[in-house]
């Protein structure tokens, strides 16, 4: 449960309210730096809220404002490979919820399988295939667990992100993720099937998020930064250090317009 973590929060940051939670994928940390009044907690000091043990997700929670919109970041997230738990994120998605959020937009790093959107490029999710077929509501009690996952990207959210986009001139296709275990890369025969499935867009997160936003009641959007093409689709060689110095590219677009959607919004 999230009392715990909402209670450390409490005596630091009395009475706030966040409208909007953020989860930042690998190699988006520095977008916490645009808050505006930060209030921040490592996760070692908030119960339930594990450390990852990837480069390029901080372990905080950043809590203020951007524009007008109060907000509340999860500065990196634990993945299902680190130690297959899919329910890992329960409790910082649960305490973004205990904070007031009734939106959660999630950032990751993600394969493409379309190749017009290259890496550098951003693709907005419009739905998932659950590949690895794992839950993070395995285990729960009472029919509140039968979730259900149709229009589980928002659509209005999808619009706004979509009209942020044209705004900054910045390309952004919709496209369907799916999820795999990881950490191992996919292979060639991995991604040509998944092509053959209708996907987008691959990577290792973000599903358990959305599961357990849309349990809890709040509406999501989720945008892919794309560092590499899917296994066999280039010559290029994947690896976590290839990730991140793609991602450093497409990090500086999904920054603009993440900045430019939460301003826009009133």
């Amino acid at each position: 449960m999230s009392a715990a973590a909402l209670k450390v929060i409490a005596r630091k940051a009395k009475g706030f309210r966040a409208e909007i939670g953020l989860v930042l994928g690998s190699g988006m940390g520095e977008f916490a730096a645009k808050v505006e009044d930060p209030i921040a907690f490592p996760y070692a000091d908030l119960p339930g809220f594990e450390q990852s043990g990837v480069s390029g997700h901080a372990g905080r929670l950043v809590l203020g404002r951007i524009g007008r919109k109060s907000v509340a970041i999860l500065q990196g997230r634990i993945h299902y490979y680190e130690r297959g738990d899919a329910g890992a994120m329960k409790v910082p998605i649960e305490t973004l919820h205990g904070l007031g959020c009734e939106t959660l937009l999630l950032t990751n790093a993600a394969g493409s399988l379309m190749p017009g959107v290259k890496p550098g490029g951003l693709i907005l999710i419009k739905d998932h295939v659950n590949y690895v077929q794992e839950s993070p509501l395995f285990g729960l009690k009472g029919n509140q667990r039968f979730v259900d996952m149709v229009g589980a990207y928002d659509a209005g959210l999808r619009k706004e992100l979509k009209s942020a986009a044209a705004r900054l001139k910045i390309p952004l296709k919709e496209g369907v993720y799916a999820w795999l275990a990881g950490p191992q890369f996919e292979t060639p025969a991995e991604i040509k099937s998944l092509r053959a499935l209708g996907v987008d867009a691959v990577g290792m997160s973000t599903v358990p998020d959305v599961i357990l936003a849309r349990y809890f009641g709040m509406k999501v959007a989720a945008v892919s930064a794309v560092t590499n093409m899917g296994a066999g689709m280039s010559r290029e060689t994947l690896s976590h250090e290839h990730t991140m110095q793609q991602m450093k590219n497409a990090s500086e677009r999904l920054t603009r317009l993440l900045l430019s959607y939460l301003k826009a919004t009133k």
